[in-house]
């Protein structure tokens, strides 16, 4: 792990974009909190790497607009397992 601020911030950007991780995926992966790699990406990086910050806004605006399919998917994929199991939900 990059050992200043804004080192971690550019490796957080340079993940996000690289993989197109949410903040949540990127969190889990660099240990440590949503609002810490949020804050890092959206606040920090733009300080530091104006490009790399408008690459990152790109990959977290468009994870924001499929956000409701992703938990629709979840939802389907909860109920299609209680159905196999012949569970109720």
């Amino acid at each position: 792990m990059a050992k200043n601020r804004g080192d971690r911030a550019a490796a957080l950007g340079e993940y996000i974009v690289r993989t197109g991780a949410t903040v949540r995926a990127a969190a889990e992966v660099f240990g440590m909190a949503k609002s810490t790699v949020h804050k890092y990406v959206t606040d920090g990086l733009a300080a530091i790497d104006p490009a790399l910050a408008a690459e990152v806004r790109c990959v977290l605006e468009r994870n924001l607009a499929e956000r409701h399919l992703r938990g629709g998917e979840a939802t389907r994929r909860k109920f299609l397992h209680a159905d196999e199991t012949g569970k109720d939900s």
